[in-house]
């Protein structure tokens, strides 16, 4: 599927998870550690922000799965598998511009077999055009105004000659063969934010980040790895719900399924 930003996502192959949904194919596993530390993130007019500085290897050539961990570190204050490096992924998660959208309508890619193209409404002035790569995994009929999940800064991306600007976020099971699009809450409108957290708190007052600095910063390669829907297939974030002012997100029926 695809974001505000980055374009074709990958493709889910079988006995593989790949990064489907038209963001940009991220090519490479992390071996070496991931320190992360919370920063200050210029936008290049003196504006400071949360910033998430890592240090990535990579594993792997040219496969578009992505997945991190972290190693002991004596020379440097590693983040390790506690609380603090949990509050660190759900600000990463935070600086990531999630709304809810609505498919207006959405047609074949006349140059990919195994694309879609959908005019999404985010709630700016004019709709998003994006491309996900979901023909073999969900009908056509079924997108037709429904209301989706959208990633929505990372880099536009051609696809095949189609300017993709967003990402739709779906799970998928652990046979890589089902795949459903996250579902916002029906109460909920176009345009609304999306974040991680607890129900009973304000949403952040954070800024998202720009889409290059979602780039530079690596904050979706961070992020995604920990997107997972829980045995009630409400959407999380390790331990923080992904929400909306009306309520949480989940999927149909896809139990402790990776969220790409």
């Amino acid at each position: 599927m695809t974001t505000m930003g980055v374009g074709v996502g990958a493709n889910i192959f079988k006995g593989r998870f790949h990064m489907l949904f038209s963001s940009s194919s991220y090519s490479c596993c992390v071996k070496q550690q991931l320190r992360f530390s919370l920063g200050r993130i210029s936008d290049g007019h003196g504006h400071g922000g949360v910033s998430f500085s890592s240090t990535l290897g990579r594993i792997g050539h040219g496969h578009g799965g992505v997945s991190f961990c972290t190693s002991p570190n004596p020379n440097s204050e590693t983040v390790t598998t506690t609380e603090s490096s949990s509050d660190t992924i759900k600000d990463a998660g935070n600086m990531l511009d999630i709304r809810v959208g609505r498919i207006i309508k959405a047609w074949r890619h006349e140059e990919a077999d195994s694309l879609y193209v959908e005019e999404v409404d985010v709630g700016e002035a004019e709709p998003r055009i994006i491309c996900s790569g979901l023909v073999n995994y969900i009908p056509i009929h079924l997108l037709q105004d429904t209301k989706v999940v959208v990633l929505a800064n990372l880099k536009p991306r051609n696809m095949r000659g189609v300017k993709s600007n967003g990402m739709l976020l779906a799970a998928s099971d652990a046979s890589h063969q089902n795949v459903e699009l996250l579902q916002p809450p029906e109460t909920s409108l176009p345009g609304h934010r999306i974040w991680f957290g607890d129900q009973n708190q304000p949403p952040p007052s954070t800024t998202p980040a720009t889409p290059n600095q979602i780039q530079k910063k690596k904050i979706w390669e961070l992020v995604q790895p920990h997107l997972k829907t829980n045995a009630s297939c409400v959407a999380m974030l390790g331990e923080d719900l992904m929400l909306t002012s009306q309520g949480a997100v989940v999927c149909a029926s896809l139990k402790n399924a990776n969220i790409a």
